[in-house]
């Protein structure tokens, strides 16, 4: 693949899709397709491939009883055709609001155009003749119509609400055009077309503007969008039209699977248009995932059966401008937004401590036992552990931390751990372990236990596993549960040690949420000041401190007892946290190809002055990552995961799942032998062009 190719959003399953507002002038077609003409051209040099206009946009909605002079009719007849003609040299779609006569009716109708044709037209299922709105005086519902197809211009042309338009060049572009009213009933055409295949779902409105009404579009749009697994773009009439009773704000709408993509300025007094590049793979994705939405195919497959499927040729733009159209997240985990992720935190904490309290009570323990390391993980998992108690009722004394210090354990994290405890009201005790280690390196014939200094992964395994033998035996004791404290981070790069190590626990509050959460839920507990400014002013230092395992002594730990700093960077061996998580929500939750992970990653990362960032106090560095960074720490990601990780998840303890796709238990989420090859997706991986 070259750079070219690579930085194309089409290559990846994106489309680009507009919705335009054009200045119009209330029956006059002459002028309103010219203006339409130019926006269709303008969209189209933006990489746009289909263009939506509003409702009834060549004749104006607001003609009322003109609608019935032969005139007008005419004139609009001429100029679909005319934007008919001028699409020959437009590589994409348009879609035109026209009245139209079929069968000695009036329909209020929907043109698709492209190649220099008139590709089908639908027409207007749901007449609003309430409020505001007569159309029952001059339109007549598609119901009423008896013919399927229709003359324009000397073609036959394929006329009705079932119509689908399918480019032959993408199988995953499949297209369906509803009008207004059509989208506010209980059951919209659209819902049906969704079913019958279509991806995306355009909506040809004129709808005025009152007080409310543009919250309530939103709301609708984006639930019909999420409902159907589509895109939906909406538009809606702006300057131009007849205000003798009505205003129009011109509102235009682009979602994606219940998520909002662009949005128009409203109250525009010019031409104007958005546009988004919408991921028609993710919506297929979705589909294949939900199996219920192929349970609804099966259910309506009778209702189904007369939707018919327009094939015509549209390629994707080789070229396009811009780049991708669209806002990527830098932390899919954590909302950029400081009211969403904040609403985020209290959700995932809520969600971890509920399932604590229930797993207390449904055994009948009233005491927790955990390891307190004076890093993020275990300080995260021992606030679910205080508020649990609270929550039962239960002296924070019931909680027996333990701060169990090896070879490396720096002054620093030994320090926090204590400071922690002291904060939270825990039972506190400080338990020794290289006693025992040294014992046991001596059992095994390790040279350490010589003076060797051997720090390889048996001196590393030795200390985490004693630690987790002595919480299981102090849970024995104290009849106590342990509480886990490794995250899914850890869990997706295979970063615990196995069996009697930090892979075990009784109960693991933090197995589904990741480290880049974790970091942001002990964020959000400091700024609540819960435990005092002490205790506020100590997860602050937690957050600022390195993640490693400490279990390498740094060179001064190797000639004296203490350190501050520790001997092992763990994203020196894995890679970035922030960039490793972002690469396992598109792998895990929509199953990605790698080479569209990267592309994703890329703008998201690339550029650390583009999007919206974190406060700035966890994310004082604001990294950015070359593309050639992206495809290495990929592809350790890739290699840790399918290859050598998945024994370890094929048996983690009971967690709570607190997020959709996000969790890497054997009972939920992810079910996978533990024998597989990365190959596959190594291979596709070297699709990435190494430069960039």
């Amino acid at each position: 693949m070259t750079e070219h190719e690579f930085f194309n959003p089409y290559t990846h399953g994106f489309a680009r899709l507009a919705v335009a507002v054009p200045r119009n002038r209330v029956a006059d077609p002459v002028f309103n397709a010219a203006e339409t003409i130019r926006m269709y051209r303008e969209t189209a040099a933006d990489g746009a491939l289909l263009v939506a206009f509003p409702e009834l946009g060549l004749s104006a909605y607001t003609c009322d009883d003109l609608f019935h002079q032969a005139a007008l009719l005419d004139a609009c007849e001429r100029a679909l055709l005319d934007v008919a003609a001028a699409s020959r040299d437009i590589a994409a779609v348009a879609v035109v609001g026209l009245p139209l006569r079929v069968d000695h009716r009036l329909f209020n109708c929907a043109a698709v155009v492209a190649g220099g044709r008139v590709l089908g037209v639908l027409p207007k299922t749901y007449l609003p003749n309430y409020g505001e709105f007569y159309e029952g005086r001059q339109f007549n519902g598609a119901d009423s119509a008896l013919s399927t197809e229709i003359m324009l211009g000397g073609e036959r042309v394929p006329f009705g609400t079932e119509l689908l338009f399918q480019s032959k060049q993408m199988p995953l572009f499949k297209l369906h055009v509803e009008i207004c009213e059509d989208v506010w009933v209980p059951i919209p055409p659209s819902s049906y077309a969704a079913l019958a295949g279509a991806t995306v779902l355009v909506n040809l409105s004129a709808s005025n503007i009152t007080i409310g009404k543009s919250d309530y579009r939103h709301r609708l749009v984006s639930l019909q969008s999420a409902r159907c697994l589509a895109a939906y773009l909406y538009s809606s009439a702006g300057i131009g039209e007849s205000t003798t009773d009505l205003a129009w704000d011109g509102q235009a709408l682009i979602c994606e699977s219940g998520d909002m993509l662009a949005e128009s300025e409203r109250f525009s007094n010019r031409s104007h248009f958005i546009a988004a590049d919408v991921d028609l793979e993710r919506l297929s994705r979705e589909r294949m995932r939900q199996n219920s939405f192929g349970t609804s195919v099966q259910k309506h497959r009778s209702a189904l059966a007369s939707w018919r499927t327009v094939a015509f040729d549209l390629a994707p733009p080789r070229q396009v401008p811009r780049g991708l159209l669209r806002s990527v997240e830098r932390f899919p985990y954590v909302p950029a937004d400081p009211a969403r992720r904040d609403e985020r935190c209290g959700e995932v904490f809520n969600i971890q401590v509920q399932s604590l309290v229930q797993r207390l009570e449904a055994s009948r323990i009233d005491k927790l036992v955990i390891g307190v390391s004076g890093g993020l993980d275990s300080t995260h998992a021992l606030l679910v552990c205080a508020q649990a108690m609270d929550r039962l009722g239960l002296p924070r004394a019931n909680i027996l931390g333990f701060t169990m210090p090896g070879f490396a354990t720096s002054g620093r994290t030994l320090d926090q751990a204590h400071r922690l405890m002291t904060s939270i009201g825990c039972t506190a005790r400080e338990v020794d372990i290289r006693p025992s280690c040294r014992q046991m390196l001596e059992d095994i014939g390790h040279p350490f236990h010589q003076g060797v200094p051997q720090y390889d992964i048996t001196f590393e395994n030795v200390q985490a596993g004693e630690r987790t033998s002595h919480l299981f035996r102090l849970a024995n004791h104290h009849n106590g549960i342990v509480v886990g404290t490794g995250d899914l981070s850890e869990l997706a790069l295979g970063w615990c040690t196995y069996g009697v190590g930090d892979h075990m626990s009784h109960y693991n509050v933090n197995a589904s949420v990741p480290k880049t959460l974790i970091k942001h839920l002990v964020r959000w507990v400091a700024a609540t000041r819960v435990l005092g400014e002490e205790g506020s002013a100590v997860l602050r230092e937690i957050l600022e401190t390195e993640v490693s395992p400490e279990l390498i002594p740094s060179d001064a730990q190797k000639g004296a007892e203490a350190s501050t700093q520790p001997g092992q960077r763990t994203e020196d061996v894995i890679g970035p946290y922030e960039l490793q998580d972002f690469h396992l929500y598109y792998t895990l939750r929509y199953g990605f190809r790698p080479s569209k992970v990267a592309f994703l990653a890329h703008a998201a990362w690339g550029d650390r002055t583009r999007g919206r960032w974190p406060e700035d106090e966890l994310q004082p560095a604001r990294n950015e990552y070359s593309l050639a960074d992206i495809k290495r720490h990929l592809g350790t990601f890739l290699y840790r995961f399918f290859k050598i990780s998945q024994f370890k998840r094929s048996c983690v303890p009971n967690a709570p799942k607190v997020g959709s796709g996000g969790s890497l238990s054997p009972r939920g989420d992810w079910r996978a032998p533990s024998d597989s090859e990365a190959e596959v997706w190594l291979e596709e991986l070297k699709r990435v062009p190494d430069g960039g």
